[in-house]
């Protein structure tokens, strides 16, 4: 969505979500058959060929998913993946643990399951993103997301370059890894693009969130002018000016479209660059507190203790920046 004075907010939400690495999988599944996920950190994303199969997230219905339709869970929440409702399920783990080499995520899984009946091929993407990435955008979606080929012309592109992916990984040519993590980075925007702009009033009567804040106009201004200029001493006051409404009806429009207020929509930004700056060995702990809107070295150490449970310099160590003051 272009804004007026904006730009693209849902580019600038997603720049900085990029995963570390993406686990690749392709399961040989034949009925019947049922396999239990306890849940992963990161979204998973998952597609079929062949006969089609069920996914049921813990604690809600099963939903039937057809070949190259895609399925995605944003927080990887416990699931169920069955060739059929109700069979009881085996352990992903179990499998994955009998079929992995070496540590899990340097190499593709892949491994054959079931009673010998129709044939599904499940491939699937986990990406592991930055825990500090996790706590905006993707919490604020619904646990499971499904684009229906038959309903939207791109799933069928999206699918078969998730295939193809996921076939090329297996090889493990030279590169592979980091054009795993980048193209699951692609799929995971192109899907979520699809889920905002697919069929919007019954997307608006029950989402709320991140997502939802830029289907409206004033408010995806405002969001836009966050992301882009994170350092500007941004108030309620300026930031509703910015959107042509009134301090209380911008305030109170924020707050339900997208679930916070304005300042912590702002301050979770703010933490979420400031995180991603620590990594790299060429800024100064001054030099993050100022690029993310903080005069103070003290005042940005405690704002961002409060949001990650570590100091600025515990958390370069622990991801590979300095510790540079």
């Amino acid at each position: 969505m272009d804004t007026e004075g904006g730009g693209d907010v849902l580019s600038h939400v997603l720049a900085t979500y990029k995963s570390e690495r993406a686990v690749t999988a392709r399961f040989s599944l034949t009925a019947p058959w049922a396999l239990h996920s306890t849940g992963v950190d990161g979204p998973l994303i998952r597609m079929c060929t062949g006969a089609p199969y069920w996914i049921a997230v813990d604690g809600a219905e099963p939903v039937a998913i057809a070949p190259h339709d895609i399925a995605m869970l944003p927080q990887g929440s416990a699931h169920t993946v069955s060739s059929a409702p109700g069979l009881e399920a085996q352990p992903f783990r179990d499998l994955i643990a009998a079929h992995s080499v070496g540590r899990h995520g340097d190499h593709p899984i892949v491994f054959s399951h079931g009673g010998g009946g129709p044939a599904t091929e499940l491939f699937s993407l986990h990406l592991w993103m930055p825990a500090e990435g996790l706590g905006s955008i993707m919490a604020s979606l619904p646990p499971l997301i499904v684009l229906r080929k038959a309903q939207i012309a791109t799933t069928a592109s999206l699918a078969q370059t998730m295939e193809s992916l996921v076939n090329a990984t297996i090889a493990q040519r030279p590169g592979w890894q980091l054009s795993a993590a980048r193209m699951a980075d692609l799929l995971l925007v192109h899907i979520l693009c699809e889920h905002l702009y697919a069929q919007p009033q019954d997307r608006q009567a029950q989402q709320t969130g991140r997502l939802r804040g830029l289907d409206d106009e004033s408010i995806a201004r405002a969001m836009s002018l966050m992301h882009e200029r994170p350092g500007h001493p941004w108030s309620v006051a300026t930031l509703a000016q910015a959107s042509y409404l009134s301090r209380t009806i911008f305030s109170e429009r924020f707050r339900a479209l997208v679930g916070v207020t304005p300042m912590h929509y702002l301050g979770s930004w703010r933490m979420t660059l400031a995180a991603e700056k620590l990594k790299n060995r060429q800024l100064s702990l001054h030099q993050v507190a100022e690029a993310v809107g903080y005069a103070s070295e003290k005042a940005f150490s405690r704002a961002f203790q409060r949001w990650t449970g570590m100091t600025p310099s515990a958390y370069a160590r622990q991801h590979g920046g300095p510790a540079s003051g």
